[in-house]
């Protein structure tokens, strides 16, 4: 099989004048004109190669190199994004968050504070706390309340107004909506003691003084 002169294509300007290292197993620009280039030289002069088919091959080289750069493109910008999301949440440590909890901590002398959301206005919505044990201590009435986001505040007190030792407990929502009860969803107050950088394919993890930890993305509010 005859060989085909790199340096002859690349004063033709068909080959980069500088070659990357790469494994035997990659084919590259240099290559791929060589082979073209043999593969016209040995062709049936009484049955050439269709040049439709001639262009296709080089369609597909291109096609295949342009997606290799896309990938790479990419890459480099997901890097990107999760070094700045890494600076981001390293902001985030010691200082408070709200993010989607059925529990919280109190600590002694403290609160449980967060907001929950209405798809609808409803004439009676409460906040129902409930210890380890599952025993229900405390029960807010917040009343009437429009669609949105209403925020509630636990104190500490139980019904009968003494203190609650300090623990976690669970907070559940409920509202009256068009005559049925619904459960709704809470996002709690939360204080952030450090941060854990997920590998590949893992996420950016908050982790929160007593409650585990959290999705950073799950973030809605830093204060």
């Amino acid at each position: 099989m005859p060989e085909v002169d790199l340096n002859t294509l690349q004063s033709l300007g068909l080959a980069n004048q500088t070659q990357t290292k790469k494994s035997s197993s990659d084919l590259g620009q240099g290559d791929f004109l060589k082979l073209m280039v043999t593969q016209l030289e040995n062709q049936d002069p009484l049955d050439p190669q269709d040049s439709g088919e001639f262009l296709g091959q080089i369609a597909q080289f291109s096609t295949v190199t342009g997606i290799q750069g896309l990938q790479a493109s990419f890459s480099d910008f997901a890097s990107s994004i999760a070094n700045d999301q890494a600076l981001q949440a390293a902001n985030v440590v010691g200082r408070k968050v709200i993010v989607p909890l059925q529990a919280g901590i109190l600590t002694e002398g403290g609160k449980i504070e967060g907001e929950l959301s209405l798809p609808a206005s409803s004439p009676d919505v409460s906040i129902k706390i409930t210890d380890q044990s599952g025993q229900l201590i405390k029960t807010i009435n917040l009343g009437s309340q429009a669609a949105g986001p209403v925020s509630f505040v636990w104190n500490g007190l139980k019904e009968d107004g003494s203190v609650a030792p300090a623990g976690n407990y669970s907070v559940d929502a409920e509202a009256r909506i068009d005559g049925q009860n619904f459960d709704l969803d809470t996002q709690l107050v939360a204080d952030v003691e450090s941060v854990t950088l997920g590998g590949v394919g893992g996420g950016l993890k908050l982790n929160l003084v007593g409650l585990g930890s959290v999705d950073f993305s799950s973030v809605t509010k830093i204060f």
